[in-house]
């Protein structure tokens, strides 16, 4: 009796296929954010629809795989601000790299965000480097850094507003970003009030 045929291995011009789709993926949902159709992705990567469905049976699959790399980035990202003795600092790495991460990827930012909630995986990994932001931020806020008013949603609203940064060069773009990520620091930052 034979193997499942998810259990079996691919052959070798179908998983170059399956690449091609995830490279593609990448590249159109970086540039054109998730509204971008599967049919560009399929065109971009030099295959048919029938392959892309084969492959992918929904467009949710195929975000989510395609961010795989990005969201390991992003939990790296988190796990590295959490690492840092000195909470205010991991706090503002956390914000700075992220953003400079988002200003490459405006698909990535989109997924990361809101869309796709019912891909399982991507849901799980949102929510972890939003426990991990929080703790962070509770971390920051007890060593009078972060604004004692300070809460979660503030950072996701800041996040949201990121997504607005564009630029016509990547480099523009990248400038624009890290100012946008320095003032929202600022925002963040607590303030000593005047006795």
């Amino acid at each position: 009796m034979s193997a499942p045929a998810a259990d079996r291995p691919l052959r070798r011009d179908a998983e170059q296929n399956r690449q091609r789709l995830l490279d593609a993926a990448a590249e159109v949902f970086a540039e054109h954010g998730l509204e971008a159709s599967v049919d560009e992705i399929a065109r971009t990567a030099g295959v048919g629809m029938g392959t892309l469905y084969r492959r992918f049976p929904t467009k949710e699959l195929l975000v989510t795989e395609a961010f795989a790399d990005e969201m390991r980035a992003c939990h790296t990202i988190v796990d590295e601000g959490l690492a840092d003795p000195d909470p205010w600092h991991g706090f503002c790495l956390v914000i700075e790299k992220i953003c400079d991460q988002h200003s490459r990827n405006h698909g990535f930012t989109t997924a990361f965000m809101s869309a796709y909630p019912h891909a399982i995986d991507f849901a799980a990994d949102r929510s972890y480097a939003l426990d991990a932001l929080a703790e962070l931020a509770r971390r920051a806020q007890a060593a009078g850094r972060l604004r004692p008013d300070f809460v979660l949603d503030d950072l996701i609203l800041m996040f949201s507003a990121h997504q607005g940064v564009r630029a016509t060069s990547p480099a523009t773009q990248l400038a624009a970003s890290r100012r946008f990520a320095t003032l929202a620091i600022q925002a963040f930052q607590a303030v000593a009030l005047p006795v």
